[in-house]
């Protein structure tokens, strides 16, 4: 760690990414502090539900502010599934961009966004709808149609433009801009929600009492130390398939065997995300429409609303089973058995016992299908650990279950990041040995 520092320092270029990157983050912290004009913020702030609990921690705390970045960029992400929803062979013509290299991907990222600027309008304009009608009847100023249409205009500035500091974070600085993003507003909240908690459970007790909120507050920090070693031994497992070279001049230098690593969870956080955004978005619609009056309460929008509020067995189970559809459907994009055998072949390298071609491409989609299965499972089990643990432990803090998501992605995108910062420290060194 102390050498990979110093090696940051020494290295100008690394080092101006870094900065960079502090740097977009910096401004995306203090657009969190800057209300909308036109909201009264302690009329959101007394607002406690699982919705607003959900778009604060991956907005850190904005919606609590009222902030210009109060809905973050969960309409990106949502319009990131229905777009790769529809290139999996639904709209044929998505389906050419996504096989069409670099250009498909950016005309592809083009759609996303168009699509996303038409989510963030209507879930800004259904959010304020909804929250000036939740009993908060004094959150707009002025709450004429032109009011709602001015914030939920503003809402969907500020969302448009932390879009644009996640892509000058991908381009000119360190890590994915959008996870980068999202990775801020979470750390930022955690000294808060460690704070939250050991005033949760040890405010206004003494003598035994006091002693046991301690020790709770202490078995909480052990499931977040649990969760962050859990979550780096998901990240790093690989399962190493080995592989020989054709040419006997290769295999006379390399007496040890080599082998094609294939990481147990290809797919990182992307899977908890997602899944979160899916659960989230339901709830807020059924709302909306309920204190609009287009809707009335019911059995149905009871139940549905109860099964995604993760409070309940039911609605876990839902979430892990999220997870592990979304890990199978991001592995699938990232990890193309086809294109690895094709490398193989090119490469002269075969897997021993399995024929170079279609038989390479049958043994590695059923491995890593397999080894899917099991960081799939994984992911989904540490996902709702937190939810699970204070059905079972009475005192544990609220605060937990979105800690629990939180974390996971906080430390899938530190190793992540972590991991580039020394590819480009080590392909640094390689360019200054040739020359």
């Amino acid at each position: 760690m102390i050498t990979t520092i110093t090696s940051i320092f020494k290295n100008k270029e690394v080092l101006k990414k870094i900065l960079f990157t502090l740097a977009m983050l910096f401004i995306f912290r203090l657009g969190v502090q800057i209300p909308v004009p036109n909201i009264n913020v302690d009329a959101i702030s007394s607002d406690t539900s699982g919705l607003i609990n959900m778009m604060n921690l991956l907005g850190g705390g904005a919606m609590d502010q009222a902030s210009i970045f109060a809905l973050g960029i969960t309409p990106y992400i949502t319009a990131s599934i229905i777009i790769q929803l529809l290139s999996m062979d639904v709209i044929p013509y998505l389906s050419e961009l996504s096989k069409s290299g670099q250009s498909g991907r950016k005309q592809m990222d083009k759609y996303t966004r168009y699509l996303a600027l038409i989510f963030c309008f209507i879930q800004a304009y259904t959010l304020t709808l909804t929250l000036q009608t939740a009993d908060n009847a004094s959150l707009l100023i002025n709450d004429s149609t032109a009011g709602y249409l001015y914030v939920a205009t503003v809402f969907t500035a500020g969302t448009m433009f932390l879009l644009w500091i996640a892509d000058r974070i991908s381009s000119h600085g360190i890590g994915n801009g959008v996870s980068m993003i999202i990775f801020a507003g979470i750390v930022s909240s955690i000294p808060y929600e460690f704070l939250e908690a050991f005033k949760t459970l040890t405010t206004g007790v003494t003598g035994s009492a006091y002693f046991s909120g301690i020790l709770t507050f202490a078995s909480f920090l052990f499931v977040y130390l649990i969760i962050i070693v859990l979550v780096i031994f998901i990240q790093t497992a690989v399962r190493k398939i080995p592989i020989q070279y054709t040419s006997s001049t290769v295999q006379t230098k390399n007496k040890d065997m080599t082998y094609l690593p294939l990481k147990i969870n290809s797919a990182s956080v992307i899977p908890v995300i997602f899944a979160s955004a899916i659960m989230m978005a339901p709830v807020q619609i059924v709302q909306m429409l309920l204190y609009a009056g287009v809707l009335t309460e019911n059995p149905l929008t009871t139940s549905m609303q109860n099964l995604l509020n993760m409070s309940s067995i039911e609605s876990l189970c839902l979430y892990a089973i999220l997870i592990i559809v979304f890990t199978f459907f991001y592995t699938k994009m990232v990890v193309d058995p086809e294109k690895i055998s094709d490398n193989l072949s090119k490469s002269g390298t075969y897997i021993p016992g399995i024929r170079p071609g279609k038989e390479t491409k049958e043994y590695l989609n059923k491995v890593i299908n397999r080894i899917t299965v099991l960081g799939a499972t994984s992911l989904a089990c540490i996902a709702i650990l937190p939810y699970i643990l204070p059905m079972i432990i009475t005192g544990l803090p609220n605060s937990i279950q979105m800690g629990g998501t939180g974390l996971i992605i906080v430390v899938g995108v530190a190793m992540e990041t972590t991991a580039q910062i020394k590819g480009k420290l080590t392909q640094k060194s390689y360019q200054g040995f040739f020359k």
